[in-house]
């Protein structure tokens, strides 16, 4: 997301048009409804927008801004939800309920929160984007808990490699290292960073993409892997794009759409490409929002299985879809 985020799409207004008369709890059924209202398990709208997904201790855990309505305006909040199935969600409230952490004034900033656990200290530490209300600060904020759902403590803010950094995404490989993905405009592109060994920091540039794009999610599935991001329109969703490589240091081939460019990624901008790893096969699930900048309490989710493989990528058209979190396998409705 950037400061000039400030008007909605049709395309978006017209998926959410699309299942508003499917507006029901997403937790009264085992199908994934993109765009429609999702329900936590008590019955609650959930409020976990531009976030991120890990799995701990035989569960999933979503976080994301809560942008519910009546919060305190001087803070922000991060919430946390878990789930066995990737469909029915528990709120366990906001990991994270945070005051101006630097001066930074009226309107400040806390966006696309990502959490990473360390397997070496055991503690949770939580990424975001952190600005005042102009975009001018660009740096990151880093907050830690001993427990997956919180309280987290904010420690600090900075900019990664002394770069500006806005848009963030989160990626673990294979092997288990982490790394930051981040926005940075004046190099007019974003790039790709390995963690420190605790985590609190980055170690190293790995990959730069010189391409000016915002909303980087990434995955590695077989020999390639898949970077995928969205133009810098604004709130207004646009015709995401990927590129692959056989190496996270690159080079990364030039850039495709990842779907029809007409409806603009069905309105949606990307927040994370999950890899769900199951018993018979493993899944990737593009993680969109739906933005409503004029009650961004309201923003849905376009969460889709994704067509990939073999270094191609492709998002299908916003089904109901339904997911084994056990095996892996997924099916459009």
């Amino acid at each position: 997301m950037t400061a000039f985020k400030h008007i909605c799409c049709c395309a978006a207004f017209a998926i959410c048009f699309l299942y508003s008369m499917h507006d029901f709890a997403q937790a009264a059924s085992n199908i994934v409804r993109p765009g429609a209202v999702w329900s936590d398990t008590q019955g609650a709208r959930i409020e976990a927008h531009g976030g991120g997904v890990i799995r701990y201790d035989g569960k999933f855990f979503w976080f994301g801004e809560d942008r519910a309505q009546g919060q305190d305006p001087a803070k922000r909040y991060v919430s946390c939800y878990d789930s066995s199935d990737f469909v029915h969600w528990t709120s366990h409230g906001d990991a994270l309920a945070l005051a101006d952490p630097e001066d930074l004034g009226p309107n400040w900033v806390l966006e696309r929160p990502k959490v990473y656990h360390d397997t070496h200290t055991r503690q949770f530490v939580m990424y975001f984007h952190l600005d005042d209300s102009h975009y001018k600060v660009a740096r990151v904020g880093i907050a830690t808990s001993s427990s997956v759902c919180g309280p987290y403590t904010f420690v600090r803010g900075f900019r990664p490699l002394g770069e500006e950094s806005r848009d963030i995404g989160q990626f673990v490989d294979d092997d288990g290292t982490a790394y930051l993905i981040f926005e940075s405009r004046p190099t007019k592109g974003f790039f790709i960073a390995k963690l420190t060994a605790d985590d609190l920091g980055v170690a190293e540039k790995t990959s730069f993409v010189p391409v000016p794009l915002e909303g980087g999610a990434l995955v590695h599935l077989g020999a390639w892997y898949y970077v995928v991001g969205s133009h810098m329109t604004g709130w207004r969703p646009n015709p995401d794009v990927y590129a692959v490589s056989h190496s996270i240091h690159g080079p990364w081939s030039s850039f495709q759409n990842i779907a029809p460019p007409e409806p603009n990624t069905y309105g949606s901008q990307p927040t994370m490409l999950f890899k769900l790893k199951g018993t018979r096969e493993t899944s990737v699930i593009y993680m969109g929002d739906i933005w409503n900048p004029r009650a961004l309490w309201d923003s849905r989710y376009l969460w889709m299985p994704l067509d990939i493989g073999n270094g191609k990528l492709r998002l299908p058209d916003p089904k109901p879809w339904k997911v084994n979190a056990i095996t892996g396998a997924t099916s459009i409705q």
